[in-house]
């Protein structure tokens, strides 16, 4: 059977909120945005509505209540996509407050006639409760709603209407069989912060992502990150490439044949202070020395004091910085949201065109997923985005203990779902205090477990032989079999 071609679509100017609708409003079609008093409905309506007008679409702008419409024209004023030049031209405000008191018929006909002479291409309403609470009539409103939406298609103008009910009442109300497509942003209080969302209830023919997702208003206006895990990415199902992606620490390297697979995702699990970051940093240096741009995200050091800290071992940070292979981004500790950094993250791999990606911190990417059940699901999608992309991924995480028999990564969900893990430990022998490495897992990909113990000086990161001579390093409390390691002699 043959399909049907779906709809054209009006692109809202959002790219972002276009992605959550799949595409944008289909033509013709009404839809309603819900949500409580401030959560961003009349922004993001006059958002679109100034968009389209800069595009040439001829646009109407109906104010219901009894406020002079120049009020919303002077809250606007003030956000980017406002243009004055567009008004009376382009966007034509009018108030239709007088001609609801004459009834739903008279109400309908001037909107109707107002779109048909202007050959608008968008009606928003802003305030359709007020309608409801005036007429206090739901007949009256179900008609009024079916011949509007009736006429709006006729004249291939979409519909765009603000009201402030929670969904939940909204849905048992007539207005949500009436229209098209159901919008709800809300703003929920989660410990100290507030925080917005967007969730397309229902938009009538068109595939769209659902659920709730992220959505931010600054000078700019609304702007929507869509939950990593909701969109949909194609794996291609194709086989890694061959090769390793090296550290550039020869000892080190041979434990993994090489380096680690290309394309792959790999946990870096370490003590407080043992050193993950000064590899993470060997590994970003080593990649823009074979010239392949790396990006350095870190949730604690500014770049200032990584290149410090580089410098001092002997590892040359900011000569790939100039040269733009290496890209440093440190996210603030501030309430940022997990969808918002990553996102950002994502942005900067395309922009870089980045075939390594270090993300030193990776239990402040995790504590930045309020909710705790979406943890392994987000990382996973994270992961899958990264290699989709062609990039080789090192988290760094710290693992809580210095020392003890205990080790235990249940409670890290990229454990699971990263290809390798390294660890870095310190062990207690003789009664000084030894750094060593290991690497504990590498996917469908050869490897040596030997034990290797490691030093940070001025001369740099140095990787030694194999450790034969004590057991139970793993544990942090090493047994000496022999007397190499630890011997004072």
């Amino acid at each position: 059977m043959e399909r049907r071609p779906l709809e054209p679509l009006f692109e809202t100017g959002i790219p972002s909120f276009d992605r959550l609708l799949g595409g944008g409003i289909p033509r013709r079609q009404s839809i309603i945005v819900t949500g409580d008093p401030g959560s961003g409905k009349t922004v993001l309506c006059s958002q679109l509505a100034f968009h389209a007008a800069s595009r040439g679409l001829p646009v109407v702008l109906a104010t219901v209540t009894s406020e002079p419409h120049d009020k919303l024209v002077s809250e606007l004023a003030g956000f980017s996509f406002f243009q004055q030049e567009l008004l009376d031209e382009k966007l034509f405000v009018m108030s239709a407050y007088s001609t609801l008191k004459e009834g739903a018929r008279e109400t309908r006909d001037l909107l109707i006639q107002t779109v048909r002479k202007r050959g608008a291409k968008l009606l928003f309403i802003d305030g359709l409760r007020a309608i409801r609470d005036l007429w206090q009539d739901e007949a009256r409103l179900r008609e009024f709603l079916y011949e509007l939406g009736i006429g709006l298609s006729a004249a291939d103008c979409v519909g765009l209407f603000t009201t402030e009910y929670p969904l939940e009442k909204l849905l048992a109300l007539p207005e949500a069989t009436t229209v098209d497509g159901i919008v709800c942003l809300s703003v929920s209080k989660r410990s100290a912060r507030r925080m917005r969302r967007v969730e397309v209830v229902k938009l009538r023919g068109r595939p769209h992502l659902t659920g709730e997702h992220l959505m931010c208003i600054n000078e700019d206006g609304v702007n929507f990150i869509p939950r990593l895990e909701a969109q949909v990415t194609d794996s291609g199902n194709e086989t890694p490439p061959e090769g390793r992606a090296s550290f550039g620490l020869p000892e080190l390297d041979t434990l993994m044949h090489g380096g680690l697979p290309l394309h792959s995702a790999t946990m870096l699990a370490g003590s407080m202070g043992i050193g993950k970051t000064l590899l993470a940093a060997h590994f970003a240096v080593e990649g823009a020395r074979h010239s392949q741009p790396a990006l350095f995200v870190s949730f604690f050091d500014a770049p200032a004091a990584l290149n410090a800290r580089a410098r001092r071992i002997g590892l040359d940070v900011e000569q790939h910085v100039r040269s733009g292979l290496l890209s440093y981004l440190h996210v603030l500790p501030k309430e940022a949201e997990a969808d918002l950094i990553v996102d950002q993250v994502l942005k900067e791999v395309s922009r870089l065109g980045a075939k390594r990606v270090v993300i030193d911190g990776l239990t402040s990417l995790e504590e930045a997923i309020e909710d705790r059940e979406r943890r392994r699901t987000f990382l996973a999608a994270l992961a899958l985005r990264l290699r989709v992309a062609g990039v080789t991924s090192l988290f760094t995480r710290e693992v809580p203990k210095v020392a003890g028999t205990e080790l235990d990564f249940s409670d890290a969900p990229i454990a699971i779902l990263g290809e390798n893990l390294l660890l870095l430990r310190y062990v207690e022998l003789r009664g000084r205090i030894h750094r060593i490495l290991s690497v504990l897992k590498m996917r469908d990909s050869k490897y040596d477990n030997d034990l290797r113990e490691f030093e940070i000086g001025d001369t740099g990161m140095r990787v030694h032989s194999p450790m034969r001579s004590a057991e139970g390093l793993l544990t942090g409390q090493a047994r000496p079999l022999g007397t190499t390691i630890g011997s004072t002699e």
